[in-house]
């Protein structure tokens, strides 16, 4: 059994994966080529927004927003501390401050509660100026962006949403990757939408953003290649990538999202009760990332992830440290008892296998050990 079976996928869409490899490799346009500018607006209109630019990676997305608002030295930049480590790392890349915020129990998103106590802490302190909020959409479910955008009107802070897990996802009507005022997405391939490599993308509706970061992905272009009108990064999708994508695509809106809702509600029928199953508020919708069960405590859930890997079925822990404890944020010098959810969440939570492919049989077997180790 695999933990998210990509050769599965791809052999359901082999056809059509193979011609779109083999007539990237005919048309000689490898880099940035007709298939990225196609995918970008494909990509645009399904979110909902005016600009998709697209980028090397996750990671590459998040920091062209943050160069687009000239974040730097002396700011602060709020992250959730329970998340993967790119979402705080590129904000200490530019050189500003990441300030931790716990998270909320049921949805494992940013907690609104502890989002402004860090705000208002840090305005007291007075060292760091506020400047941005970035939400993490984890697991494949939105953040809580009506109750962030309150706060961040409040406080004068601009939103980017981390939909690197969230891309088809969505909040009523509103789809992940349109809730921030710059809102990013990965294409790494076990993501929601996955390429057959790194990529990324970027998205606003704001016109001026959209052009410096189209700038800043090719060494901060001006007029043409050779016109750098500011500093900038290597940042460009490869075609071969966005052909791949492309047909993805078409599978992802046609039933895969649907499929992997359909695994998830299963799993959660079979599951609810024996442990805690992941809460979706009403009116959410979820492209899962990951399903995310909890245990009560760190022996149960390292006990049972031992005992499935006995019984060949794969599991993973997201995450296992919170992002304050990081040896390389060691000089932030949290307190211990910071951001307790988070660090709860870090020794009881066990993702399971899932993806759109896998079937009820799989899912059954998986349930069946759970519930008889628990």
């Amino acid at each position: 059994m695999q933990f998210r079976d990509l050769v599965k996928q791809y052999n359901v869409l082999k056809p059509d994966i193979d011609k779109a490899m083999i007539d990237t490799a005919a048309s000689g346009g490898y880099i940035m080529g007709k298939a990225v500018k196609e995918l970008e607006a494909s990509l645009a209109e399904y979110v909902g927004v005016k600009h998709c630019i697209s980028c090397a990676n996750g990671t590459d997305a998040l920091t062209l927003a943050l160069k687009a608002w000239g974040i730097g030295a002396g700011d602060a930049v709020f992250v959730p501390d329970f998340t993967f480590f790119a979402s705080a790392e590129v904000v200490s890349l530019e050189g500003a401050t990441p300030v931790f915020v716990d998270i909320d129990e049921d949805t494992f998103n940013i907690d609104v509660n502890s989002l402004e106590k860090a705000i208002e802490k840090t305005i007291k302190e007075g060292k760091l100026v506020p400047k941005v909020i970035i939400t993490v959409d984890l697991f494949g479910l939105p953040a809580d962006y009506y109750a962030v955008k309150k706060i961040a009107d409040k406080y004068n802070l601009l939103i980017l949403e981390d939909g690197a897990q969230g891309f088809g996802g969505k909040t009523g009507e509103r789809m992940a990757c349109s809730l921030g005022d710059i809102s990013t997405t990965s294409f790494f391939p076990a993501k929601p939408l996955g390429c057959y490599g790194d990529g990324g993308a970027v998205f606003t509706n704001n016109d001026e953003w959209a052009t410096i970061m189209d700038s800043l992905r090719v060494h901060g272009k001006g007029s043409f290649k050779y016109d750098n009108v500011r500093i900038g990064m290597n940042s460009r999708l490869d075609t071969l990538q966005a052909a791949i994508l492309q047909v993805k695509f078409e599978a992802f809106k046609s039933y895969e999202v649907e499929d992997i809702n359909k695994a998830a509600a299963l799993y959660t029928e079979k599951l609810k009760g024996i442990v805690k199953t992941p809460v979706i508020p009403e009116g959410y919708y979820s492209s899962w990332a990951q399903y995310t069960i909890q245990l009560k405590d760190k022996e149960q859930r390292d006990g049972l992830q031992a005992y499935l890997k006995e019984q060949g079925i794969p599991s993973m822990v997201y995450y296992p440290t919170p992002m304050h404890k990081q040896t390389a944020y060691k000089e932030l010098n949290y307190p211990e008892e910071s951001n307790p959810v988070t660090q709860r969440l870090c020794s009881t939570v066990l993702s399971l296998p899932i993806h759109p492919y896998i079937t009820e049989e799989d899912i059954e077997k998986v349930c069946e050990f759970v519930v008889s180790y628990v």
